[in-house]
C-alpha cells in the first residue's frame, strides 16, 4: 500500500534481475519430504534436466509434500519457472512458493495480496513461468504441491531466476540507536530501509529538522505509524503546531523483512510499506530516540535493519566504519529467534503433544493471534477419569472450563479483545489444588479444585470441540499451528482495508466485513452512494420539496451534502450560508472597509461538482445605498467587490455581465443617472439599490463581499447576499438513442481494477443486446439484456467467467425507461434492475481481484436498439450525447418520457413531454405543485363567499374544446371536495338550475351527511341519509359525490386535521335556504366539479371574470392530505322512483338507509389525513342573451382550469351558470 502526502508517487527501477539461480547449485542444496527413489530425488529436479529418472517425485503423492532448494544465501528472486519429470505422466497442475531465511521461518508468497497458488503445468515438458509482481529476497525457496496429473503422479522440475543481494544489516535490542547527521538541505530526499522486529511496538526512526520540524517512524501494534510535525506556525497572531499521522501495513511483526520508503519534495512526502517513499531532515536517529532534546518516550526499536539508505549514503556501512554516533548496544547482524510459530489452517487442524505421566504438576505457556472471537486453544483428559480440561476462546475473551459426565466443576475467564491479530501470552499451571490462568502476563485467575489438574496421556493443540461439548464452542481456532512447518499464515485483510469512504474494516481469519453505517454508502465495500446525485433525480422519483443529501460524483471521492430541493416547475437546490438576511450598515469614521465572509452549507469541491454539474445557476446580490456609492462608475475605481468561488475579485453587480463593472440599470439603461451605471453611484441623499441575480456559473458563489463607501458622514447602506440557487442535472437527461442494429459508441478504457460500479437508464423494443462491454486479454466486464425478462451482468478477472443475472417478472422491452444498476468489489458482485430484489453473487475468498482491461469501452452492440441515458462509471458520467452527435446510426436525446414518468402527475394532472423531461399540466386538476399534488385550501368566515359563473357554448364554438359544456343536462356530475367543521346543521354543497332542480349536500343536526337530490321540477326532492356518526367533530373529511343518470355514489374520507368554513346563497330550497342562513366558519379544500376547479380560480387568479370573491378569502394549509384508511364501502343508489328496484355494491349494513322507500346510501367511511369543508351553489339555464369571443387559454391559466381543452376556441354565453362558494 503506498500513502502519498505529495501530488505524485515516483516509482524507482532496478537494473535487470533475471539470472537463473538454481541450475548451478550441487545436489545438496535440494531438500524434499520424500522421495520414490534414489533416481527420484529431489537434486535432479533442475529445469530441462533429465538427470536420474528426469525430475522429482515423492514417495507418495498427497498435498503434505515438499521440494526446498537453498541458494546459499540471501538472493533477489524475481520469477520462476516449473516443468513436469521428463518422459512421464507426471506433473504438478499448481502450487504454493514459500520462503525463508532460515529454512524454518516460512511465508507464503501472494500475488495481489490475495491469490496464494500458482497454476502449474498440463504436460511433462512445457514450461511455465511466473514473474513476480514484487521480487523475494530470500536463501530459501520451497515448492507445495497442491494439485497434479490425476492420472499420473507429483512430479517436478524448477528454475527460479534473479540476481545477487547485496545486505548489510544492523541489530537493536530495545536500548539502542545510531545517530545520523545530514550534511544541509537539498531539494529532494529519499530514505529506504528494511526491517524485521522481534516486538510489535518500537521507534525504528526519529528525525529532527533545523526549524523544528519532526517526523517520527513508529512501529504500533504491528502497524507502521508516520508522524509529521512541521514545527511552529505563525498565522495572524497564533502558534500552533502542523501534526500529521498516516498509518500503513499490519501484522509487521512477523519476523520477515518489510521494506519502507520515504520520499521528500519541496514540503511533500510519500510514505510506502513494502513498496515507495520520501523525504528531508536534518538530524536523524535509527533505531530510536535520544534521551535528551526529544519529545518521544515510546519504547525504541527491537529488530533489525537492512540496507539503510539515505540519498544513496549507506548508513549501516557508516556505522560500520564508525562515521556516526552508535548509543547502546549494536550488532551488525541479524540472529533468528528459537520460537517458531504454526498455523492452524482448518477445522481438522491440531497438534498432539505426548505428555508424561510421571510429572508432578502442569505449566503450559504459549502464544496466540487470531482474527476469530472464538476457538479451541487446548484440550486434554485428566487423569482418574476426573473429567475434561477445555480451554478456548469465546465472544474474543479466554474461557476455562473442566467438565464431568456433563457438568461443569470448574470455570475461569480472562482477558478480552483477544481476536486483535497481536500476539498474547497464555500461561496454565497447577500447583496442587490450585490452577492459575494468566493472560498478556497481567489477567491472572486463580481456582481451587477437588482434585489434582494433570493429564492423562496426551495434550492436543487446536481442532474442534466434541460434538457433546457443542454449547461450549462449534468453532475451531484460527490462528497458530499447521501441517507444514510454516511460519503464522495469519493475513492482514484490512490492510490495506477494501473498505471505501471511511468504512470501518474488521476481519475474520478468512474474511472480512466493513461496516458502512454513518458514511451515506452501502455494498460490501461501501463503494457505492445510498443518495442521488441531485434534486432532478429526486424529483423524478416522485420526491416533493424537502431537505436531500445530494451525492453529486456517486461513488466518488466527493462527501454527500444535506440541501434542500424546491420542487417546482424545476428541481431547485438551494445552497443557504451564514449570512442571507438583509444586513446593515452606517458610516463609521474607523472603518474604511467591510469585509463579509459567507461559509456554505457545502464544501468547496462540492460546491463546484453541483454547479458545473447544473444546468444554470443564479444568487442574488443587492444593495441599498444613501450616499454610498457602488461601484463608482463611470470612470472610477470601485468601493465595493465581490470574491468569487475560485478566489477572483469580480466588479460587476447582479443583474449585469461580467467584467462589465455595471448594475443591472446600466445593462437595461434605465439607471438614476444616465451618465452612471448603478443607481448608488449616483450618490444621492436618498434611499435607492441596486438588484439583481448573478448567473455566470464560474464565478458562483459569492465567498466575500468587500463595501467600501461607508465611512462619510450621513453615509448608510444595506446588502443581501442570497442562498445558491441551481436548476438542471446535465446527467440525468444525457441520452443516445440508438437506431441503427450495428451501431455503437466508444470510449476510453474503463479502470475499475478492485471497484467497479455502473449505472444507466434504457428503454427498448429490442429482445436482447449488450448495453456496455470493456475486453482486456483474458479479462472483460459486459452487461447485456440476454432476453426480454432477464439482464446479465458478466466479467473475468482471472479467476473464469462470473455471471449475475436478474430475472423480470415483467418484460423490458416495452418502451419504457428502466434503470440497472452493477457493481463488482472484491467480495461480491450484485445486479439491481428498477426497484425488483437484487442478485448477488460472492467472490472467491482467494481468487484475482484484479479487473485488467486494455480495449476501448463500448456502448451499445450486438443489436441493441433503442435508448441509453445517465451512463455512470464509478461515479463518472459519460457525455453520450456529446459521442452521439459525432457517431453514425445514433442520435443524442431521447424522446417520450411520459411513457415511464407520467404516473408521477396526480389528480388528473397531465404530462407534457419535454426535450429533458416532462412536466405536470394541473390546469384541469384542483391541485397544484409539481406532480399536480399541492391541495388549493382556503379559510372562510362569515360574510365569505365565492361565486363562479359558467359560459356555455354557443353553436358555433369548437366541438374539440366543449366536454365541459356539451352535456348542458347534466346527467352526471363528479364533485368531490374537503372539509372541517364543529357546526350543525351546516351546508356544504348545493347545485341548483333556473328549473329549480337541484342537489344539496349537508350536514343535518346531528351531524350527520345528508344528500337531497331533485332532478325533476315536477316531483318532490329525495333525500338520501347516512348512519355515520358525527361528522362536525372539527377533523377533515373529504367528499366524493358520482352521479350518472338515475344512479348515485357517495363516499366520505375522514383525516385527523382540524379545520373549518362558511358561505351564502340566495333564491334556495327553503330547507337549504335556512341553513345557509346561519353562516359558515371553517376550510374548504380541493374543489372539483367535473373538470372545473374554482376554488383553485379563485385563490391563483381571483381577477379573471369567472370568479367573483366576497369577504376576506385567505389560503390556508388546512387541506394538507395524509394517507386514508382501507376501511370503505360503497352503493350505487337508483333514482327510478320505484322502491325496492336498485342495485346494491360492497354495502355495509349498519351505513345502509332507505329513505322514502325508495333510495339507498352508503357511505365510505375512510380514515385518513385531510381537512376540508366545501359548499358549491351552482345555477344553470339553457338561454343565450349575448355572445362574445373566447381567447386561446395557456397551461394552468385562470380559463384552462375549467376547460378539458387548454387550447380550446370559440365563442360563449355569458351569464348562465355559477358556483357560490
Amino acid at each position: 500500500m503506498t500513502m502519498c502526502f505529495a501530488d505524485i508517487c515516483q516509482p524507482l527501477f532496478s537494473e535487470a534481475c533475471d539470472s537463473p539461480l538454481v541450475s548451478n547449485l550441487p545436489q545438496s542444496a535440494f531438500r524434499s519430504s520424500s522421495q520414490l527413489s534414489n533416481s527420484h530425488g529431489p537434486g535432479y529436479a533442475k529445469l530441462n534436466r533429465r538427470d536420474g529418472a528426469g525430475g522429482w517425485s515423492p514417495l507418495v503423492s498427497n498435498k503434505y509434500q515438499w521440494l526446498e532448494i537453498d541458494l546459499g544465501e540471501r538472493t533477489e528472486v524475481t520469477a520462476v519457472a516449473t516443468q513436469g519429470r521428463y518422459g512421464s505422466s507426471d506433473w504438478v497442475n499448481g502450487y504454493f512458493l514459500m520462503f525463508s531465511d532460515t529454512g524454518h521461518n516460512w511465508r507464503q508468497y501472494r500475488q495481489e495480496d490475495s491469490i496464494g497458488a500458482f497454476s502449474g503445468n498440463t504436460n511433462a515438458d512445457s514450461v511455465v513461468m511466473h514473474k513476480f509482481q514484487q521480487p523475494v529476497f530470500t536463501q530459501f525457496l520451497r515448492v507445495l504441491p497442491l494439485d497434479w496429473n490425476p492420472n499420473g503422479r507429483v512430479g517436478l522440475r524448477l528454475e527460479a531466476y534473479g540476481c545477487r543481494y547485496k545486505s548489510d544489516v544492523v541489530s537493536f535490542e530495545g536500548t539502542s540507536y545510531l545517530l545520523f547527521r545530514t550534511t544541509g538541505p537539498s531539494t529532494r530526499n529519499l530514505l529506504s530501509m528494511n526491517f524485521k522486529s522481534r516486538h510489535n511496538t518500537g521507534i525504528l526512526m526519529h528525525v529532527e529538522g533545523q526549524h523544528g520540524q519532526t517526523l517520527t517512524l513508529e512501529l504500533l501494534k504491528g502497524k507502521l505509524f508516520l508522524h509529521l510535525r512541521k514545527g511552529t506556525l505563525q498565522w495572524r497572531g497564533t502558534s500552533g503546531d502542523f501534526h500529521t499521522t498516516a498509518s500503513s501495513g499490519s501484522l509487521l511483526d512477523d519476523q520477515h523483512w518489510h521494506r519502507v520508503t520515504m520520499e521528500h519534495l519541496r514540503g511533500r512526502v510519500n510514505f510506502t510499506v513494502d513498496k515507495t517513499t520520501m523525504l528531508f531532515f536534518h538530524k536523524i536517529s535509527f533505531g530510536g530516540v535520544p534521551a535528551v532534546g526529544s519529545e518521544h518516550s515510546r519504547r525504541n526499536f527491537h529488530g533489525c535493519l537492512e540496507n539503510v539508505l539515505y540519498n544513496d549514503v549507506n548508513v549501516i556501512e557508516m556505522a560500520r566504519d564508525q562515521q556516526l554516533s552508535i548509543m547502546g548496544n549494536v550488532t551488525f547482524s541479524c540472529p533468528e529467534t528459537v520460537a517458531m510459530p504454526v498455523t492452524f489452517a482448518s477445522p481438522e487442524s491440531f497438534l498432539r503433544l505426548p505428555w508424561e505421566a510421571a510429572r508432578d504438576g502442569l505449566a503450559v505457556s504459549l502464544q496466540l493471534r487470531t482474527w476469530n472471537k472464538v476457538g479451541l486453544l487446548v484440550t486434554f483428559d485428566l487423569r482418574h477419569q476426573a473429567g475434561t480440561l477445555w480451554l478456548y476462546l469465546s465472544e474474543a475473551k479466554l474461557r476455562l472450563q473442566i467438565i464431568k459426565a456433563g457438568r461443569v466443576t470448574a470455570d475461569m475467564a480472562a482477558g478480552m479483545a483477544l481476536n486483535d491479530g497481536q500476539w498474547h501470552s497464555v500461561d496454565l499451571s497447577t500447583q496442587r489444588d490450585r490452577l492459575v490462568l494468566a493472560v498478556d502476563k497481567a489477567d491472572t485467575f486463580t481456582t481451587t479444585t477437588s482434585l489434582p489438574v494433570m493429564p492423562s496421556s496426551h495434550i492436543f493443540l487446536g481442532g474442534t470441540i466434541s460434538p457433546i461439548q457443542r454449547s461450549c464452542s462449534t468453532q475451531h481456532m484460527n490462528g497458530m499451528g499447521s501441517e507444514q512447518p510454516v511460519l503464522c499464515l495469519l493475513h492482514a485483510r484490512c490492510s490495506p482495508s477494501h473498505c471505501e469512504h471511511g468504512g470501518k474494516c474488521t476481519q475474520a481469519w478468512s474474511t472480512f466485513h466493513c461496516n458502512c453505517s454513518s458514511t451515506g454508502y452501502a455494498g460490501a465495500t461501501c463503494h457505492s452512494s445510498i443518495y442521488e446525485p441531485s434534486c432532478e433525480a429526486y424529483k423524478h422519483q416522485g420526491n416533493t420539496s424537502g431537505f436531500y443529501h445530494i451525492d453529486v460524483d456517486g461513488s466518488g471521492p466527493i462527501k454527500p451534502q444535506l440541501i434542500y430541493c424546491n420542487m417546482s416547475d424545476k428541481a431547485w437546490m438551494v445552497i443557504q450560508h451564514n449570512n442571507t438576511e438583509l444586513t446593515k450598515l452606517r458610516a463609521s469614521s474607523g472603518i474604511s472597509q467591510h469585509l463579509a465572509h459567507f461559509n456554505y452549507s457545502a464544501d468547496t469541491e462540492q460546491l463546484g461538482a453541483l454547479i458545473t454539474q447544473a444546468e444554470y445557476c443564479e444568487q442574488e446580490l443587492s444593495y441599498h445605498c444613501k450616499k454610498s456609492r457602488l461601484l463608482n462608475t463611470p470612470d472610477g475605481a470601485p468601493f465595493t467587490w465581490w470574491v468569487g468561488r475560485l478566489g477572483e475579485a469580480h466588479t460587476y453587480w447582479g443583474g449585469a455581465l461580467p467584467s462589465s463593472q455595471q448594475c443591472a440599470c446600466g445593462l437595461q439603461d434605465d439607471c438614476a443617472e444616465p451618465a452612471r451605471f448603478c443607481n448608488c453611484d449616483s450618490d444621492l441623499d436618498a434611499w435607492a439599490n441596486d438588484s439583481g441575480v448573478l448567473s455566470h456559473k464560474d464565478h458562483l458563489p459569492v465567498r466575500l463581499l468587500a463595501v467600501g463607501d461607508i465611512n462619510r458622514p450621513g453615509s448608510e447602506a444595506a446588502y443581501r447576499v442570497g442562498p445558491l440557487q441551481c436548476y438542471g442535472d446535465k446527467d440525468f437527461w444525457n441520452a443516445a438513442y440508438f437506431n441503427k442494429e450495428t451501431s455503437y459508441l466508444h470510449f476510453p478504457t474503463f479502470h475499475g481494477e478492485l471497484s467497479a460500479d455502473i449505472s444507466f437508464f434504457f428503454k427498448t423494443s429490442s429482445s436482447s443486446g449488450v448495453f456496455l462491454e470493456n475486453l482486456g486479454i483474458k479479462d472483460f466486464i459486459r452487461i447485456e439484456l440476454s432476453s426480454p425478462t432477464e439482464i446479465v451482468f458478466s466479467f473475468d478477472v482471472g479467476n473464469g467467467p462470473f455471471e449475475v443475472r436478474v430475472e423480470t417478472p415483467m418484460d423490458l422491452n416495452d418502451e419504457r425507461w428502466h434503470h440497472v444498476r452493477a457493481e463488482r468489489n472484491v467480495k461480491e458482485a450484485s445486479l439491481h434492475v428498477d426497484h425488483l430484489p437484487g442478485a448477488r453473487q460472492k467472490a472467491p475468498a482467494d481468487g484475482h481481484i484484479h479487473l485488467q482491461l486494455n480495449s476501448q469501452l463500448f456502448v451499445g452492440r450486438r443489436g441493441f436498439l433503442g435508448c441509453i441515458r445517465t451512463l455512470k462509471l464509478n461515479g463518472n458520467t459519460l457525455d453520450l450525447e456529446e459521442r452521439a452527435n459525432i457517431t453514425p446510426g445514433v442520435r443524442p436525446g431521447c424522446p417520450g418520457h411520459c411513457n415511464t414518468y407520467g404516473g408521477l402527475c396526480q389528480n388528473q394532472g397531465h404530462c407534457v413531454e419535454r426535450h429533458n423531461g416532462f412536466t405536470c399540466d394541473c390546469s384541469v386538476s384542483a391541485y397544484t405543485g409539481t406532480f399536480c399534488h399541492k391541495e388549493v385550501s382556503a379559510y372562510f368566515r362569515p360574510g365569505t363567499s365565492v361565486t363562479y359563473v359558467f359560459r356555455e357554448l354557443s353553436g358555433n364554438a369548437s366541438t374539440q374544446s366543449s366536454y365541459l359544456y356539451s352535456d348542458l343536462s347534466l346527467r352526471g356530475e363528479n364533485v368531490s371536495l374537503s372539509f372541517s367543521t364543529s357546526q350543525t346543521p351546516a351546508l356544504l354543497l348545493y347545485v341548483s338550475s333556473y328549473h329549480r332542480e337541484y342537489l344539496a349536500v349537508f350536514l343535518n343536526r346531528n351531524g350527520q351527511l345528508d344528500v337531497k337530490y331533485k332532478l325533476q321540477s315536477n316531483k318532490e326532492a329525495e333525500v338520501f341519509r347516512s348512519n355515520t356518526r358525527n361528522l362536525a367533530n372539527g377533523q377533515l373529511h373529504r367528499v366524493s359525490i358520482r352521479r350518472h343518470a338515475e344512479s348515485l355514489s357517495v363516499q366520505v374520507r375522514q383525516i385527523l386535521p382540524s379545520c373549518q368554513m362558511s358561505d351564502k346563497s340566495s333564491e334556495l330550497d327553503p330547507e337549504i335556504a335556512r341553513l345557509n342562513s346561519l353562516g359558515f366558519t371553517g376550510c374548504l379544500s380541493v374543489v372539483q366539479f367535473n373538470a372545473v376547479a374554482p376554488l383553485k380560480a379563485a385563490l391563483l387568479y381571483p381577477h379573471t371574470s369567472t370568479v367573483t370573491v366576497s369577504g376576506t378569502l385567505t389560503e390556508s394549509n388546512c387541506g394538507s392530505s395524509s394517507s386514508s384508511s382501507p376501511y370503505a364501502a360503497e352503493t350505487t343508489h337508483s333514482l327510478l322512483g320505484k322502491a325496492g328496484q336498485f342495485p346494491v355494491v360492497n354495502a355495509i349494513s349498519s351505513d345502509s338507509a332507505l329513505i322514502g322507500g325508495v333510495i339507498a346510501v352508503v357511505i365510505f367511511v375512510i380514515l385518513a389525513a385531510l381537512a376540508i369543508m366545501a359548499r358549491f351553489l351552482y345555477r344553470r339555464k339553457e338561454t343565450c342573451p349575448t355572445q362574445e369571443p373566447k381567447g386561446v387559454k395557456s397551461e394552468d391559466s385562470p380559463e384552462t382550469l375549467f376547460s378539458n381543452d387548454p387550447n380550446s376556441q370559440g365563442v360563449i354565453n355569458d351569464n348562465q351558470k355559477e358556483y357560490f362558494i
